[in-house]
């Protein structure tokens, strides 16, 4: 009965909807929005590339800190009263953000902006997949997925055009009136579940807090620094991964045993909670991991604006949101959830496969289009299926501490997607430039015709001999270099690709399981 006491019907549900869809893609368009305005905010307040790395980072530790206590949180102060309150705090916070003076007093309120931040995603899922009846939760994630898969691609043209034509505060005040306009609607229709009785301050499992802040917050500075600050090599990063090992331990060994726990482990007991978030951590892998390299691919190497690298996702998002509703009618009307997300995985790896034929010095913005509306069909397929499995035997409380789970892995998987792909980046380029380096003899007559070629175009441009001699070391260094990391990434999208493709007959082997319950809840919802 419990399961449906939260179960809304007619305008209320569309308006709670609306609500959580508003406040997960909220969230998220910040974590992307900041990235395009970074170049301006440096400039704006006197700060090093590494100080203005700091706006990322700090927002991306806050997040990931807070989403596994989100559930706990929520029992505490009632959930409608947590919401709003995160709401509050991403608002007052992005007021914050845009009036900050100096780099750092920047850093510090995207931390808290972060902090408010990493609750919305959270409850926004939970609240989304309690107001719908079971039989309807797949049409339930697909609205969701909507505003998760778009949410990251919307972020860099919106940052682009906000920075172009106005200034960058701006791309935190357009927060403020879309987060008063949520907080009201969350404090008149949103309602809490009643989950027995609240803990006093002695009962809270402070020891948990601590080290699940320590841990976490630890391991996302690891994965975010490690590559600009040459990983082990570093005794910050070594201190901070043996910190995040050893706070994972004990924070483990600490939540088995406390009687309050922040963070219910035993709910990984659900195996289908527990396969939904292996397979979330993969999903967050391919999703920023891609997100990523491709804005960055046309930026560095093809020359593109912030705002033409952001364009080129929206074709993507737009068919990512097009198959949500399709695949959760598909849910709905009983297709299998593994072969869904089996199928999502083979045309994840076409996808790389396309973009690891058609990346060159000069790919063509149509290849790019195309090759990414491909990848929309598969984010549409892997989404809503993966969320759905996880949460399908899930009921009451657990609902909220299995979001929080998927929520942290999809967030992490993003997060080690990339970091892997930043260090596999440069280190991979640098082993290719030596290659074909190792292949240019100053003995090899075609080496040399070509520089001396070179050399005839820029006296011919009136540059003095000796001085075109050495333009056309430069430019064959400059082209090689430009070829080097062209095959770089045609690497990453290869082994992206072949681990989506590994994935495959494991999710085929899953044998979902299916809620014993499930039958007397749908006639109830009726």
């Amino acid at each position: 009965m419990q399961q449906n006491s939260l179960v809304e019907y007619g305008s209320r549900r569309v308006i709670i909807t609306i609500t959580a869809v508003m406040c997960a893609l909220l969230e998220i368009v910040d974590t992307t929005i900041v990235n395009v305005a970074l170049h301006d905010m440096q400039g704006n307040l006197g700060a090093t590339t590494l100080e203005v790395g700091w706006v990322v980072t700090a927002y991306a530790i806050g997040n990931v800190i807070i989403v596994p206590m989100t559930s706990w949180l929520s029992q505490q102060f009632g959930r409608r009263n947590y919401f709003a309150a995160s709401i509050l705090i991403f608002t007052i916070f992005s007021f914050l953000c845009g009036n900050a003076n100096g780099i750092w007093e920047l850093v510090a309120f995207r931390f808290m902006q972060g902090v408010g931040g990493g609750a919305l995603l959270v409850t926004s899922q939970t609240l989304i997949t309690e107001s719908y009846p079971p039989e309807k939760r797949g049409m339930a994630q697909a609205i969701y997925g909507m505003g998760v898969i778009v949410g990251p691609t919307l972020g860099p043209p919106l940052g682009g055009f906000i920075t172009d034509n106005y200034s960058w505060p701006y791309i935190f005040y357009i927060n403020i009136p879309l987060g008063i306009i949520a907080m009201l609607l969350t404090l008149q229709f949103v309602r809490s579940p009643k989950y027995g009785d609240k803990l006093s301050v002695k009962q809270v499992d402070w020891a948990g807090i601590a080290l699940l802040a320590l841990s976490v917050g630890s391991l996302q500075y690891v994965l975010e620094k490690g590559q600009e600050d040459d990983w082990f090599s570093d005794p910050m990063i070594t201190l901070l991964a043996v910190t995040t090992v050893l706070g994972i331990f004990f924070f483990i060994w600490r939540e088995l045993r406390a009687k309050n726990p922040i963070v219910e482990l035993r709910v990984l007991g659900n195996g289908n909670l527990r396969t939904g978030t292996i397979l979330s951590f993969i999903l967050g892998f391919g999703l920023y991991g891609t997100t990523f390299i491709i804005p960055l691919y046309t930026q560095a190497t093809l020359g593109w604006t912030a705002t033409q690298s952001g364009m080129l996702m929206i074709p993507a998002s737009l068919v990512t949101a097009f198959m949500m509703p399709i695949v959760g009618q598909l849910l709905q009307r009983g297709a299998k959830q593994q072969i869904l997300v089996a199928l999502g995985m083979v045309i994840f790896f076409f996808f790389c496969m396309w973009g690891y034929k058609i990346i060159t010095p000069d790919t063509s913005k149509e290849a790019f289009t195309w090759m990414l509306m491909f990848r929309g069909i598969g984010m549409g397929l892997l989404f809503v299926p993966i969320t759905t499995l996880s949460l399908s035997t899930l009921k009451g409380k657990q609902i909220g501490q299995g979001a929080a789970f998927t929520g942290m892995m999809r967030q992490l998987g993003g997060s080690f997607g990339v970091a892997l792909i930043t260090t596999f980046i440069a280190r991979q380029s640098m082993q290719h430039r030596n290659n074909l380096v190792s292949k240019l003899s100053i003995d090899d007559p075609t080496v040399m015709q070509r520089i001396h070629g070179m050399q005839q175009s820029f006296i011919g441009k009136g540059i003095e001999a000796q001085t075109a001699l050495k333009d056309a070391y430069q430019s064959l260094d400059y082209m090689v270099m430009k070829q080097s990391i062209v095959l770089t990434y045609m690497d990453v999208f290869l082994y992206i690709g072949l681990l989506f493709l590994l994935c495959v007959p494991f999710v085929l082997m899953i044998k979902a399981k299916k809620n014993k319950g499930e039958k007397i809840d749908t006639s109830m919802a009726h």
